[in-house]
């Protein structure tokens, strides 16, 4: 049996679910306990688990995602709320230096199950320093594994499988999908960590995407089946581990490949996977690897601005007539 919830309902039940299965994890993080979440995602865990394992934490990043690390090493599993990653920024050193680090640097004595979670991206008119996407910075570091989806069922899945994963794990949402609707199955399941899916079969060209930028690539895939060009649309749902075989599959059926990535074009993870498909499915391509990303400058406030900057469904359509030479 499925209902349907949406995103902030599917995590919420989702940290429920782990924290009655397993007393070691808790949650910690700003606003997180008496006000229910900054986006209502813990709703109603602090009367349900008390306070020891729904911590409210000062405006101090770097110091409660420290405290997270430290805990982990320990023998708990925290789950680490950033209000918005680009707060996390301040608690890098703790995420990078230790948290990634700790299994290599103690060789393998001591491990950190650790999720750090919270939205990632442009959320509307919150200008240059709220508006950023964190993903590829993540994915660059070894040790972590990243984690960046809006589909409920997935998300809750993914989700408990973070909890439970002995790596630290960077679990990017979106603050402007957390009302987003969808299926969602009762009862326990897992969505495998490092598998992407295919949202849509395609035989032209594959739209690759993740987050909601899958949603854009969806409905580009929507527009360009009425001039009969038939998209596959892939969701990555896991940028780190990636799941190439996906990829590469769907290249070599469809022989076209567009990347619909929100992060900015330099060094990003639309640059990691078309280096990926020209290394092992270059033979099959009919046509270079476009990218679709946000412009390579920081977002302003003016919504204009905010149009033009990120990728958008007639963008996508156009790199995919671009791909297919018409």
């Amino acid at each position: 049996m499925s209902r349907i919830l949406n995103l902030r309902d599917a995590l919420n039940e989702a940290m429920k679910e782990e924290m009655r299965r397993d007393e070691s994890v808790f949650l910690m993080g700003e606003e997180v306990a008496e006000y229910n979440g900054a986006y209502k995602v813990s709703k109603g865990m602090l009367d349900e688990f008390g306070p020891k394992r729904v911590i409210d934490t000062p405006i101090a990043e770097l110091g409660f995602a420290g405290i997270g690390v430290g805990a982990a090493m320990n023998g708990l599993r925290p789950i680490i709320e950033f209000m918005t990653w680009n707060f996390a920024v301040l608690a890098f050193d703790q995420i990078v230096n230790n948290a990634a680090k700790t299994l290599s640097q103690s060789a393998g004595e001591f491990g950190c199950p650790i999720v750090f979670r919270g939205p990632s991206g442009a959320a509307g008119q919150l200008a240059q320093q709220h508006s950023q996407t964190f993903e590829s910075w993540m994915a660059n570091v070894p040790g972590l594994k990243v984690i960046s989806c809006i589909d409920p069922k997935d998300m809750k899945g993914l989700l408990k499988s973070a909890i439970r994963d002995d790596d630290p794990i960077c679990f990017m949402e979106s603050e402007q999908f957390y009302g987003h609707k969808g299926e969602v199955p009762e009862g326990e399941y897992l969505t495998p960590i490092g598998k992407g899916a295919i949202r849509r079969e395609g035989t032209d060209v594959t739209i690759v995407s993740y987050n909601k930028m899958v949603l854009v690539a969806m409905d580009a895939a929507e527009q360009l089946q009425k001039e009969g060009i038939s998209a596959e649309v892939i969701d990555l749902r896991t940028i780190r581990p990636l799941d190439h075989e996906m990829i590469v599959n769907s290249v070599k059926k469809t022989n076209r490949l567009v990347v619909v990535d929100e992060s900015w074009p330099y060094g990003g993870v639309s640059a990691e996977i078309a280096y990926e498909i020209q290394k092992y499915a270059f033979d099959h391509l009919d046509a270079p690897v476009t990218r679709v990303n946000s412009a390579d400058v920081s977002l302003g406030y003016a919504p204009t601005f905010v149009e033009e900057y990120l990728p958008n469904p007639s963008k996508v359509i156009r790199a995919v007539k671009e791909v297919m030479y018409r």
